[in-house]
């Protein structure tokens, strides 16, 4: 079966958020998390003749929605849920602001990795928590990423009551291995913190590695776990608003949906259907998904190693459709500013707590041509400094 990464769609004058934040000028998008492919034919088909029924009532999940997502889970990780462990969400970040609500009071603190995900350190802000940054360390010998876990201990208060962990890290691309989701989940027990793991990224890994849920490395790490998963991003449907926490632990469980009383929307009827017909049906376009992502990470290494003086890539890219790009050699005083001049838009990595002119991300969520145009004007910002 052959699935079009390659065909460019037009994305202009629609709803895109990622396009229409460029409106009127020519610069191509290479920010959010929103890749610029068609979804699997199988969910697009099963939206169709959602649609054609033509009643929209509130809804929820049915036996099929929820057997798909946990079949999918036991298949490609080993791990068997219990569907009671299901909270569905309408976003996983609605997800982190629950979580800060319900694990953490007014001025106490919320733990996690730099650099991150911006809504990992906006989540505990817009409660009146406190977020902790600890940088991650790069190791240049290996390249890798890594966690200074001195700095982590020392970053601990009687204030600290939640450590929030990406994995597969996003900006850095990062899938964190056995030994160090064990010492998260240690870390977290020895200080009776609640450990949420976003794993949104969790069916885009490009190398040849294993994804270990953090709870599935025992029961007393998986009693204090919240895992957030979604449909989102493999398969290109953050728009229908559709997330999963899996809870384990009752109590935890209870604490989380009382937080969210009154201030969470529904998963919408749509939201379902593409989440059951993604898990379900979906299985072998995201594994020709994953051969266009490596092609594209291949083809962004080489093109930066060969064409881009002044910018690195730092470590190696094991997951996501998300590059993060050092450019402090260049010296600009704003990077962002300087690449949209020349027609390329990007993430500023000082939205993920990097030094201000030191990173960028690049979305190469998109079909080649895209991708080589993108990095054509890049080059020709370069040279235009």
């Amino acid at each position: 079966m052959s699935f079009d990464f390659d065909t460019v769609l037009d994305r202009r004058d629609t709803d895109s958020q990622k396009w229409q934040k460029y409106a009127g000028r020519d610069i191509l998008p290479m920010w959010v998390a929103d890749m610029d492919f068609k979804s699997s034919p199988a969910i697009i088909a099963a939206l169709q003749e959602r649609v054609a029924q033509g009643i929209f009532g509130y809804a929820r999940p049915v036996k099929s929605t929820v057997d798909a997502f946990v079949h999918a889970l036991e298949q490609r990780y080993g791990w068997r849920i219990d569907p009671s462990w299901l909270v569905w969400l309408p976003g996983l970040v609605v997800g982190l602001n629950i979580t800060a609500q319900a694990f953490a009071q007014l001025g106490e603190e919320v733990l996690t990795l730099s650099p991150i995900y911006p809504p990992f350190m906006t989540a505990p802000k817009n409660s009146g928590r406190i977020s902790v940054q600890v940088p991650l360390q790069l190791d240049a010998s290996q390249p890798r990423w890594e966690i200074d876990w001195d700095a982590l201990e020392r970053a601990v208060t009687p204030k600290t009551k939640i450590f929030l962990l990406c994995n597969p890290h996003n900006p850095v691309a990062r899938v964190w291995r056995r030994d160090e989701l064990v010492r998260v989940g240690e870390f977290c027990v020895r200080h009776n913190l609640v450990l949420c793991s976003d794993e949104i990224h969790c069916d885009l890994i490009l190398d040849d590695l294993p994804h270990i849920p953090t709870a599935l490395l025992g029961e007393e790490i998986a009693r204090r776990t919240i895992t957030l998963m979604a449909p989102s991003k493999t398969y290109n449907v953050p728009g229908l608003g559709t997330s999963i926490a899996i809870i384990p632990d009752a109590q935890l469980r209870a604490q989380f949906v009382r937080a969210s009383a009154g201030i969470m929307a529904e998963v919408t009827s749509l939201g379902f259907i593409a989440c059951e017909a993604a898990y379900r049906d979906s299985e072998p376009w995201r594994q020709a998904l994953l051969k266009t992502l490596r092609g594209n990470r291949d083809f962004l290494i080489n093109f930066v190693a060969k064409e881009l003086p002044g910018v690195v890539i730092e470590a190696p890219i094991e997951a996501t459709y998300l590059a993060w790009l050092n450019v402090s050699a260049l010296k600009l005083a704003d990077p962002i500013a300087h690449f949209e001049q020349h027609g390329v838009g990007l993430s500023d990595g000082a939205y993920f707590g990097s030094p201000r002119g030191e990173h960028i991300r690049i979305n190469f969520g998109c079909p080649r041509a895209t991708l080589t145009e993108a990095l054509s004007r890049m080059k020709r910002a370069i040279t235009a400094r």
